[in-house]
């Protein structure tokens, strides 16, 4: 057995018991995936974790369904980032979407999802899918006033991800964005990772007019709190209306989450 530690910061980290590991060294990053004890398959990047089989479902749900409900029978939505193909899958749960595309700059990482990782991966194949291999920030500026629902699912803010959270990216975000479209960003852990936390927030208020920000609590994330921001120019995104989800196949969303979805913790509210 081989016991595998993601570092979350100097003094602390989250530590798995591994059956097996394979690496694969692609154009960007080292790619691994981890056959875990207690996780199942594991997704790591560059030594962080992604995913794994057993905690996927919360991440991907999260990231998705606010956005894709409060935007109101959404039809083209992009996901920047995302190669595993899990917020797919969640996108396509709603029978609105007729369009998506998936920007994602590692080729590898979409090979290795498929391969590895079926349950997270199928719906890449769906007809209504459309990859593109290209760079998030290119992608943007190629693609202006075309998105109902924009989702970033993109990688900590470090080495070439940290411009995927600045001022100047989700201006381009907003600019692709049709004139009632939302995004949401994955915008790190209040906790550990404070600092990016109130710089992603601080960054998307200077973009957008209507800003929340919300939680989702996943074991193998840095601290197990996990922070996503939505924002919209046009669109009231604190209007949380009831919900239908009956038959959208959901393991940790809800209406009672939907409706409280901005509750934070007093000391998350103090840091944003």
């Amino acid at each position: 057995m081989i016991w595998f530690t993601e570092y979350w910061t100097d003094n602390v980290g989250i530590t798995f018991k591994v059956k097996e590991v394979k690496k694969i060294k692609s154009k960007y990053q080292e790619i691994a995936v981890l056959d875990t004890l207690e996780f199942g398959r594991m997704l790591v990047l560059d030594g962080l974790v992604q995913t794994t089989e057993k905690d996927e479902f919360i991440y991907h749900e999260m990231i998705s369904h606010p956005a894709l409900f409060l935007a109101k029978n959404p039809e083209k939505v992009l996901v920047i980032g995302g190669g595993d193909g899990g917020t797919i899958r969640e996108v396509l749960k709603h029978p609105s979407v007729k369009e998506v595309h998936l920007c994602e700059i590692d080729e590898e990482v979409i090979f290795i999802a498929e391969k590895y990782f079926p349950s997270i991966s199928f719906q890449l194949k769906n007809p209504k899918v459309k990859i593109f291999i290209e760079d998030g920030n290119d992608f943007l500026e190629e693609n202006k006033n075309s998105y109902d629902v924009i989702i970033m699912d993109n990688s900590d803010p470090i080495g070439a991800s940290e411009v995927l959270f600045k001022e100047e990216f989700y201006q381009k975000v907003k600019n692709a964005l049709k004139k009632d479209g939302i995004m949401v960003a994955q915008t790190e852990s209040p906790i550990l990772q404070t600092k990016y936390f109130q710089n992603a927030v601080r960054e998307i208020k200077k973009v957008f007019r209507n800003v929340g920000v919300y939680l989702a609590f996943i074991p193998t994330y840095p601290s197990g709190m996990w922070s996503f921001t939505i924002a919209s120019e046009n669109v009231d995104i604190f209007n949380l209306k009831d919900i239908d989800i009956k038959n959208l196949d959901l393991k940790y969303f809800n209406k009672e989450i939907f409706k409280s979805l901005y509750t934070l913790p007093t000391f998350v509210k103090n840091l944003i």
